[in-house]
């Protein structure tokens, strides 16, 4: 049995590899698809198909060899199977009979079960029904619930159910109609939620900029109370520094001040703003709202920025500023509180507009105002609008600059003002001395402004040095302080004492002093009048000091800095200068009328025959004339001004007397005339020794006296009536007793000297003797004078 396979292998193998390698990979389990594919593909499936018969060949060998020799093994399974048969035949049956009577069983089972099976469904069915209802049931009750805070005006909550109901119900609920129905009624009552909240907020806007005004009326009336406070305290502390300044010793001082706690009395309702913004925002659309409000804002502070063309700015101005001040108060609030709905910058753009508008308004009002109290009350509105403004941090400088680059124009208004107040003083001023009767008119005329020389209460009735013009002139400059501090202050310039300064020099300088000198020089004054002016400057230059300390007092400045400073008034120099003027037009004045007197002196006899035992006549109306003078002028006139209005006068007098013999009307005139001027000298001379003593000038002018002014007068008397006429000539005696004289005018006086005959003087030959030799010195100086002209 083993050489018959041998033999076959050896046969078989002939056929080649491919078979072999065809029967390994069918041993091997291998997939035999690609060889197949490949014998195919190259056209040989007879080939493939001759080496699958022949492994099958192979195969059968295998098996026939293999059931050779396990041949009793098999036998013996057979039988056993077929006991296994036998077995399973019974088996079946007995399954056979099991099955039947388990189907006879099991049908009512199954009719019970179908039931069963049907009522879990109906069961399924109605719980999911009552699930669906329940969630129909809940979402109809949330849209319930928002129906009634829609119709309550309850937008917020109505909002916070919708988006409940969008977000966690509308996706679940069970029914599509009413889903699509939501779906569609959300939106709608969105928008009909947006479009209720912007008209009430559109109310809300009209109501706010309604109500604006008496916000900002009060929020400044809170301020003016506040800054009346202030003044009063400021006041409280000046009387504290002068009393503890005028006291003997230093002593310290309290202010009582009441501590005020100052709550916000400025309220109003921003709860529309803050409810139509929240909504707005849970709307999603809270963009769309800042826009909406900053630009319908803008617009309401644009239109407030109009001024009305046909009411007085005068009368507008207090609600027109109240009205931005309301207006940016609110805002302020807005963007402190509403959480961002306005922007820092979105503010400043409107401040800046506001800013920029009401500076040009207010330079355009100012340019047309012509009243300086106008200008003042719409300026201190303005520095009230700062003032609160500024505790709401707002930049209120550019707003107060306009009012300091208005001040000139302010200043000049006022200076007018002034200008026609003090010409109204001076033209109706009597120029006569003020009488006081009482202590309250004394109070009023003189302590008030500090014109007092003595501490002392005088006597009374007591007569003032200076006329009613320099109480009143003082009342007027007084005024000018106090309505320019009140300009300053508060404004852009903190320190504005010297600004107050400059205008009051300008005012003294400008408007006072001019009035004085038109006044001066209008040529409608007497010597009284002339007199009372020069007396009222001296006081007015004297005033200048109140002037400065009332400055700055009206300014806060300690009186003690400015008395250290040693500050003073150009107008003080000034105002010297027109006292000058006035000394001179007293003494032209006075001159005018001493031309009168010495017309007199056409009436001299200029080749008497006797010597005047009394003077002349001229000389004592002058004397008296003098003595009405220099007495009036004693009380009101400083003792500087006495002696120069007398020097003045003398000095006139010298000149009118040397101009007599000058006088064409003279042809000639001898040594008895001269005799009788020389006694008119003496007289005017111990007149005026006298009044010298008197009036005291004596102590202040030790080295001088009122002869000085007479001493061209007196020189040439002097030289008439001396023994060497011809002395004149000599260089050293000129320059000793002559100094005042001139060559021309001594030669046409010597010109016509002629002397006396010799009956004259009786016929003593001394006296002969005399004569003739002061007439040969006389003729030699005549000759030498000819020779040196």
């Amino acid at each position: 049995m083993n050489a018959k396979p041998k033999k076959r292998i050896v046969t078989e193998s002939g056929d080649g590899g491919e078979d072999l390698a065809l029967a390994t990979s069918i041993g091997n389990g291998e997939d035999l698809g690609p060889i197949v594919r490949h014998a195919f593909e190259t056209g040989r499936p007879e080939a493939l198909l001759h080496q699958l018969k022949t492994v099958v060949k192979k195969k059968e060998v295998e098996i026939e060899e293999l059931c050779k020799l396990h041949y009793e093994e098999f036998i013996l399974a057979v039988d056993e199977l077929r006991g296994v048969l036998v077995d399973a035949e019974e088996l079946k049956s007995e399954l056979s009979s099991d099955n039947f009577k388990l189907q006879e069983v099991g049908s009512n089972l199954l009719l019970k079960l179908e039931e069963l099976l049907e009522s879990y469904s109906i069961k399924n069915n109605v719980t999911e029904a009552i699930k669906m209802s329940k969630q129909c049931i809940q979402v109809l009750d949330l849209c319930a619930k928002c129906n009634n805070d829609i119709f309550e005006a309850r937008f917020y909550p109505a909002l916070k159910t919708l988006d409940l109901i969008e977000k966690s119900y509308l996706q679940n609920v069970p029914i599509k109609a009413l889903r699509t129905l939501l779906g569609k009624r959300i939106p709608a009552i969105k928008s009909h939620v947006e479009k209720k909240l912007c008209s009430e907020f559109n109310e809300w806007l009209v109501h706010i900029r309604s109500t604006a005004k008496d916000i900002g009326q009060t929020a400044i009336g809170h301020t003016a109370l506040a800054r009346q406070r202030d003044e009063e305290m400021r006041v409280r502390q000046r009387e504290a520094e002068e009393q503890n300044r005028s006291a003997l010793g230093d002593f310290a001082y309290n202010l009582d001040v009441e501590e005020i706690e100052e709550e916000s009395i400025v309220k109003f309702d921003l709860t529309p703003l803050y409810r139509a913004y929240h909504i707005h925002a849970c709307l999603g659309i809270q963009e769309q709202f800042r826009e909406y409000y900053y630009k319908n804002r803008l617009l309401q502070l644009n239109s407030d920025l109009q001024i009305s063309s046909t009411q007085p700015f005068l009368e507008s101005h207090q609600t027109f500023l109240a009205q931005i001040a309301g207006y940016f108060i609110v805002e302020d609030r807005v963007l402190r509180t509403a959480g961002g709905l306005l922007l820092p910058n979105q503010v400043e753009v409107m401040w800046e507009t506001a800013v920029t508008k009401t500076s040009a308004v207010l330079e355009e009002q100012f340019s047309s105002m012509d009243t300086a109290s106008h200008l003042l009350l719409v300026k201190d509105y303005v520095t009230l609008l700062g003032a609160t403004l500024r505790q709401y941090g707002y930049e209120v400088e550019p707003l107060l600059e306009t009012l300091d680059s208005c001040k000139d124009k302010y200043h000049e208004l006022l200076l007018g003002e002034c200008r026609h107040q003090i010409s109204d003083v001076l033209a109706n001023d009597t120029y006569q001395q003020m009488i006081m009767k009482k202590e309250s008119d004394y109070s009023m005329n003189v302590l008030s402004f500090h014109l007092q020389t003595t501490d002392i209460m005088p006597a009374f009735p007591f007569i003032a040095p200076f006329s009613s013009m320099v109480p009143d002139c003082c009342r007027t400059i007084r005024s000018f302080i106090k309505d320019s501090v009140s300009y300053l202050s508060y404004g852009g310039n903190m320190n504005f004492y010297e600004v107050v300064k400059k205008y009051l020099d300008k005012l003294l300088i400008d408007v006072l002093n001019e009035a004085i000198l038109k006044t001066i020089h209008s040529g409608t004054l007497g010597v009284s009048q002339a007199m009372q002016i020069a007396a009222n400057i001296a006081v007015l230059e004297r005033a200048c000091d109140f002037f400065v300390r009332h400055t700055a007092q009206q300014c806060g400045i300690p009186s003690r800095s400015v008395e250290r400073s040693q500050a003073s008034l150009t107008a003080k120099v000034v105002l010297k200068t027109s006292r000058d003027a006035a000394y001179l037009a007293l003494i032209n004045l006075v001159n005018t009328k001493l031309d009168e007197f010495m017309t007199l002196t056409q009436s001299i006899s200029w080749t008497a025959d006797d010597i005047p035992q009394n003077g002349n006549d001229y000389i004592n109306e002058v004397i008296i004339y003098l003595d009405t003078l220099m007495s009036t002028a004693q009380q009101i006139l400083p003792l500087d001004a006495l002696f120069k209005v007398g020097c003045g006068a003398l000095e006139h007098i010298s000149n009118c007397i040397v101009a007599a013999f000058l006088s064409d009307s003279v042809k000639r005139f001898n040594a008895n005339a001269v005799m009788g001027i020389n006694t008119d000298l003496k007289m005017l001379e111990s007149f005026l020794d006298d009044r010298f003593h008197s009036t005291g000038l004596s102590e202040i002018y030790e080295e001088g006296s009122f002869r000085g002014c007479l001493v061209e007068a007196r020189q040439l008397i002097n030289l008439l009536l001396g023994s060497q006429p011809e002395n004149f000539m000599n260089p050293v005696i000129r320059e000793k007793n002559y100094n005042s004289l001139d060559h021309k005018k001594v030669a046409s006086i010597c010109e016509k000297f002629k002397d006396s005959p010799d009956g004259l003087f009786g016929t003593l030959s001394n006296r002969n003797t005399k004569q003739s030799t002061r007439k040969k010195s006389m003729d030699m100086l005549k000759r030498r004078l000819r020779d040196f002209n």
